[in-house]
């Protein structure tokens, strides 16, 4: 699996249901924990791991072109953190 349209037709293989139908609930589980993640909250899913907002803090950069010392800011960021059984399944 490599793309969206790959996750799609295995979801509607999986559970038995149209492609189309398959791509709604993607949409809508990507859209809830989009959502959940700009509230800060966590989501977290049993048995595959945890989608969490992370702080980056301000750090020095140089600009590739130039060479020049840039200053980075403060970013926040989406972060996963992979559960238990999901490590254990790509070991």
């Amino acid at each position: 699996m490599s793309n969206k349209s790959d996750l799609i037709e295995a979801i509607a293989k999986s559970a038995d249901i149209s492609k189309a139908a398959a791509g709604r609930a993607l949409d809508a589980t990507i859209e809830s924990i989009t959502q959940s993640l700009k509230k800060g909250e966590l989501v977290s899913l049993v048995g595959f791991g945890t989608f969490y907002v992370g702080k980056r803090a301000a750090r020095n950069g140089r600009n590739p072109q130039t060479g020049a010392t840039i200053k980075i800011e403060e970013a926040t960021v989406p972060k996963f953190r992979a559960g238990k059984s999901l490590k254990d399944a790509v070991n």
